[in-house]
């Protein structure tokens, strides 16, 4: 039985953070270069959906997910 990928959560500080900073933030990939091919090739998900867009802003309240990370991210209530 496969195990479901455990979720983590990221606190955003300031209004957005792009989904490539995102998946540099958290450790997915090493370089900018590695999250925009990771992102072209459909490999990462936005709230269910194939996102393509390496500029996507996240604003909190997605679930990013990248094989078997699970990332959930929460807007910082100062920057409301």
């Amino acid at each position: 039985m496969a195990q479901k990928a455990q979720e983590q959560i990221f606190r955003i500080c300031g209004e957005f953070i792009t989904l490539d900073a995102l998946l540099k933030a958290v450790g997915a990939v090493g370089t900018g270069g590695e999250g925009k091919t990771l992102i072209q090739a459909g490999s990462v998900r936005v709230d269910g959906e194939a996102e393509i867009r390496r500029g996507r802003k996240l604003r909190g309240g997605e679930l990013v997910e990248a094989g078997s990370l699970r990332i959930r991210l929460e807007a910082d209530a100062s920057a409301a």
